[in-house]
């Protein structure tokens, strides 16, 4: 029943924490991936409260197709420095 806690804590505390990070962050690469691991603790919720489904679909859903869709998104929309402008 501790570690049950202790866990249930833990994960709470990294989902609060990204989900804050992921809206405070101002890169919007970097608030992509804390997005995606505020995703993947609330699948961690999901197991801890024996909804295995809910937290596959969580995954597979959520992380696999609405984060790689941003992360293509940003990666498409980025515009090259100048740097990378004056070489080519």
């Amino acid at each position: 029943m501790v570690y049950e806690m202790l866990a249930f804590g833990l994960f709470a505390l990294v989902t609060v924490a990204s989900s804050l990070g992921a809206v405070l962050v101002r890169d919007v690469w970097h608030s992509a991936l804390l997005l995606g691991v505020s995703l993947l603790s609330f699948a961690v919720h999901y197991v801890m409260l024996q909804a295995e489904f809910v937290a596959a679909m969580q995954i597979l859903v959520y992380v696999g197709g609405v984060l790689i869709l941003i992360t293509f998104a940003v990666m498409l929309t980025r515009q090259a420095s100048t740097e990378e402008v004056t070489n080519a």
